[in-house]
C-alpha cells in the first residue's frame, strides 16, 4: 500500500526543515539564505501587480510571501501556482534564444514551490519546480519534475543527522564484493579513489580517508537544489536533488537523481535524450547523451558517455569515452577509450591511455567461491576484439592482447607485449617489445594525441601520456633479466642432470648468448609464472626484445639528460656528473590515477594522513601538484640512476655524452623511420589496396601518406632535434 498522507493546502511549501533538525533560532530559510542571500534585493508585490498576476491567472496561497526585484514585470508570470516563499529577479520584456529555441522571458503555466530565481528566467510549463535556487537567464521549459528533499546530498556520499549507515551512497570500485569500496565527493580525482582503494589492511589510513571525506561537508538538514546562470533544461521527465552547474545544457533526460552537475561557461556539460542518471558526481566539459545508464558513479572532467552506455559503481577518469558498452565495479584512470558494443569491463583497475575493443569480455570469469575477482591493467592496455579474460589477472603497462578466449589467470611482467592465446599449440606466447617493432606509428601517435586532446578545466594531477616514462623503464629494465634468466635456463635445462639450476649462471648464460651474433633463431625459450596453467608459456623473439629495450632504455636516458641540458643553457658535463655521484638508487615509481609518482613519496603521504599530518583532500591534491612541478627534476634524476646502473658508470666523461647523443640521433631516426613504415602498411597491404579501383582512389580516400599531419610533424620534430643535437655535439666536441 502507498504511504499517501493528506496535509493542510496552506502547509504545501513550508516547514522544509523538521523542527528536530532546525537550530535553535533558526527559521527553515536560514540555509537558503547563506545559499543565496537577499540582502535588500527582493520587495513585496504592489496591490496593481497582485491584480495583474490574478488577472493572468496566477494563484498563492499568500501574496504576501511572493517576493520580487524592483524591475519585475507581473505581465510576464501567466496561469502559474505560487507555494511557500519565492523571490523571483527582474522580468524584462525580452526573448532568450539558444541554438534553435526561442522563448519569451517570464513563468508561465508552471507549479512553483519555495524557490529562487534570478534575473530574466524563462520557466514554462514546468509541472512541479520545488525547493530550488536557479540562477540568472535560466531556460527551463517542458520538464514534468523538478525537485529538492530536505536530505540532498547531491552525489555525495555523505550522511545528514539521524540518518542510517544504510542509506549512504558507496562506490564499489575494482572489485564486486565491495572490499575497495570509497565515497564519493564532488572534487575526487582519480589519485584520490586509487589511494583510497589500495591499502586496505591500513585500518587507521582507511579511516582517516572517510574522516577527510565527511569534513568537507556538515551534516544539516535544508540545502536548496541550485542551477547556475545560463543553464538550460528543457523536454525532460525528472530531475531531483541535482546541483547543476553554469551554461549546462540538459534535454529529454529520463531521470536524473542525487547529482552534482559541474559545467561552467568554458566548460559546458551536456546531458541529452534518454539519460538515466542517479548518485553521481559528473565533471566539467562531459558530454551524456543517448539512452545512457549510471548509477553510483563519477565522471571525470572533459569525458563522454553515450550511445547506450552503462556505467555502474564505477569512477571514470578524465578526457575518456565509453560508448555502447557495459563497465561496472571498476576504477579507469584518465584517457581510457571503449567506444564498441558488447564490450564488458567489470571489477577491474585500468591505469589510463586504454582501448577496449568490440566485444571484449574482461573480467566475466571468477575462479573463486564469490564474486571477487579483480583485474589490474597498466597504462596503454588494448585487448583485441572478443579477447576473454579471467580474474585475477593483471598486465605490464602498453600490452596488446591478440584475439581470443584465453582460459587462464594471466601475469603478463613484459611491457610492450603482443600476448597471444595459440589454440593449435596449446601454449601462450608472449612477444616482449611488439609495439617497438611492428607499430610504432600507433604507439607514438597516441601520445601525442592523447596530450593534444587534454582538456581538463585544472590539471591539478599531471598525468604522463609518453611510452618512455619511470614506470616503463623500469620495467624494461627488469625485462632484461628475465629475458636473460629465461633463455639461460633454456640453453642449461639439458646440461643440468638432477641438479637445480643456479640463477645467476641462467642470467650470465642467457646475457651472454643474447648479445652475441649466433643467437640460435629456433631456440624455445618458455617464461615463468605468467599463466596459472600447466602449459608452456613461449617467448617470441627473445633477441629483438632484449636488444630493443636497451636501445629504448638507452633513449629514454638521453632524452632526459637532452632536455635538462638545454633548458638549462647547456650546463657542463660536470653538472651531470654529480648527479651520478650522489649515487641515488633507481627509484619504485606508481601510477596515481595517471600521475606517476615515486613510491617512496606516496608511502610518506599515506603516513602523514594517518598522523594527521595531512588532513584534508585539498592538501592531498597539493600534494599531487607538488609532485607534478617536481616531476621533471624526479624523472631526470630516475635517468641518471638508470645510467649509472644500465653503463655501470661512476662518471660520465665528454667523449661517452657526445656517443650517446650520437647514439640518440641515429635512435631518432629510426623511430621516425618506423612510424611512417609501420602507416605505409596501410597503403602496401594487397588486400587493403583490392576494395579500390586503383592507387589514385586509394589516396583519394585515405589521403597521401605524404600528407599525413603526424607523420609530417615527426619528419620537422627530428630535423630540429638533430640540428639542435649536432649543436651541442659540436659545444662538447671542443672541450675534447
Amino acid at each position: 500500500m502507498n504511504d499517501i498522507t493528506r496535509k493542510p493546502l496552506q502547509s504545501l511549501g513550508y516547514n522544509f526543515i523538521p523542527d528536530q533538525y532546525l537550530p535553535s533560532g533558526k527559521d527553515e530559510y536560514y540555509l537558503r539564505n547563506k545559499q543565496n542571500p537577499p540582502d535588500n534585493r527582493y520587495r513585496q508585490l504592489t496591490a496593481h501587480e497582485i491584480e495583474v498576476l490574478v488577472r493572468n491567472r496566477n494563484t498563492t496561497d499568500n501574496w504576501n510571501n511572493i517576493l520580487v526585484k524592483q524591475a519585475f514585470n507581473p505581465e510576464l508570470v501567466k496561469n502559474s501556482k505560487f507555494f511557500g516563499l519565492v523571490r523571483i529577479g527582474k522580468l524584462e520584456p525580452w526573448f532568450l534564444e539558444f541554438h534553435d529555441l526561442q522563448v519569451p522571458v517570464g513563468i508561465y503555466n508552471s507549479t512553483i514551490v519555495s524557490c529562487d530565481f534570478g534575473d530574466n528566467v524563462v520557466i514554462d510549463n514546468v509541472n512541479y519546480l520545488s525547493h530550488y535556487i536557479i540562477g540568472n537567464e535560466v531556460i527551463i521549459t517542458n520538464v514534468n519534475e523538478i525537485d529538492s528533499t530536505n536530505h540532498a546530498k547531491f552525489g555525495n556520499g555523505i550522511l545528514k543527522e539521524g540518518e542510517s549507515e544504510s542509506v549512504r551512497i558507496c562506490l564499489e570500485i575494482c572489485n564486486e564484493n565491495g572490499g575497495r569500496s570509497i565515497l564519493p565527493f564532488d572534487g575526487i580525482l582519480p589519485g584520490d579513489a586509487w589511494l583510497w582503494s589500495r591499502s586496505r589492511h591500513q585500518k587507521a589510513l582507511q579511516q582517516r580517508f572517510r574522516e577527510m571525506t565527511e569534513k568537507q561537508f556538515d551534516n544539516l538538514w535544508g540545502y536548496y537544489s541550485t542551477i547556475g546562470d545560463r543553464a538550460v533544461l528543457k523536454n525532460c521527465s525528472i530531475i531531483k536533488d541535482v546541483k547543476i552547474g553554469a551554461d549546462a545544457y540538459i534535454k529529454g533526460a529520463n531521470k536524473l537523481k542525487n547529482l552534482t552537475i559541474n559545467s561552467s561557461p568554458d566548460y559546458p556539460t551536456q546531458i541529452g535524450e534518454g539519460c538515466e542518471l542517479v548518485n553521481g558526481i559528473i565533471g566539467k566539459g562531459c558530454k551524456i547523451f543517448y539512452g545512457v545508464k549510471a548509477v553510483r558513479f563519477v565522471l571525470g572532467a572533459n569525458s563522454q558517455l553515450k550511445y547506450g552506455a552503462r556505467l555502474i559503481n564505477s569512477f571514470l577518469g578524465e578526457n575518456s569515452t565509453i560508448s555502447c558498452c557495459e563497465v561496472l565495479n571498476s576504477l579507469i584512470f584518465p584517457a581510457h577509450e571503449q567506444h564498441h558494443n558488447n564490450s564488458f569491463l567489470i571489477a577491474a583497475t585500468i591505469e589510463g591511455t586504454s582501448n577496449i575493443a568490440a566485444g571484449a569480455t574482461l573480467g566475466s570469469n571468477h575462479n573463486s567461491r564469490s564474486p571477487d575477482g579483480e583485474i589490474i591493467a597498466g597504462r596503454g592496455f588494448w585487448p583485441a576484439l572478443t579477447a576473454s579474460i579471467k580474474h585475477n589477472s593483471r598486465f605490464a603497462p602498453f600490452t596488446l592482447l591478440a584475439k581470443g578466449d584465453y582460459p587462464y589467470e594471466l601475469n603478463i611482467s613484459f611491457p610492450f607485449s603482443l600476448v597471444n592465446n595459440n589454440i593449435a599449440d596449446n601454449q601462450l606466447e608472449v612477444m616482449p617489445g611488439y609495439w617497438f617493432m611492428y607499430n610504432m606509428y600507433a604507439l607514438a601517435r597516441n601520445s601525442w594525441k592523447l596530450s593534444d586532446r587534454d582538456k581538463r578545466p585544472e590539471k591539478i594531477q599531471l598525468l604522463e601520456f609518453d611510452y618512455l616514462a619511470p614506470d616503463s623503464v623500469n620495467l624494461m629494465l627488469e625485462s632484461l633479466t628475465l629475458l636473460e634468466k629465461y633463455t639461460g635456463q633454456a640453453v642449461l635445462e639439458n646440461q643440468k642432470g638432477n641438479q637445480s639450476l643456479d640463477v645467476e649462471k641462467c642470467i650470465l648464460k642467457g646475457k651472454e648468448l643474447l648479445s652475441s651474433s649466433t643467437f640460435p633463431e629456433d631456440m624455445l625459450v618458455l617464461a615463468e609464472d605468467m599463466e596459472h596453467s600447466q602449459r608452456n608459456c613461449v617467448i617470441l623473439k627473445p633477441q629483438k626484445a632484449w636488444n630493443i629495450f636497451r636501445e629504448m632504455i638507452e633513449y629514454y636516458i638521453t632524452a632526459n639528460l637532452l632536455s635538462w641540458i638545454q633548458s638549462n643553457k647547456n650546463p657542463g658535463i660536470e653538472s651531470v656528473n654529480n648527479m651520478l655521484a650522489k649515487g641515488t638508487p633507481r627509484s619504485k615509481w606508481i601510477n596515481v590515477g595517471g600521475q606517476l609518482i615515486k613510491a617512496d613519496e606516496i608511502e610518506k603521504l599515506r603516513n602523514q594522513i594517518t598522523d594527521y599530518e595531512v588532513i584534508s583532500w585539498e592538501q592531498v591534491h597539493a600534494f599531487y601538484s607538488s609532485q607534478g612541478k617536481n616531476y621533471p627534476q624526479d624523472k631526470l634524476e630516475h635517468a641518471v640512476s638508470v645510467l649509472r646502473e644500465f653503463f655501470a658508470v661512476e662518471k660520465l666523461d665528454i667523449a661517452f655524452m657526445v656517443k650517446l647523443l650520437n647514439n640518440h640521433i641515429e635512435s631518432s631516426k629510426k623511430i621516425v623511420s618506423e612510424i611512417r613504415e609501420s602507416r605505409l602498411k596501410d597503403y602496401t597491404n594487397p588486400f587493403r589496396r583490392q576494395v579500390y579501383e586503383n592507387f589514385d582512389e586509394m589516396e583519394a580516400v585515405l589521403g597521401k601518406i605524404d600528407d599525413t599531419s603526424f607523420i609530417i610533424q615527426q619528419e620537422a620534430e627530428l630535423k630540429r632535434k638533430i640540428d639542435s643535437i649536432n649543436h651541442l655535439i659540436g659545444t662538447l666536441s671542443k672541450a675534447l
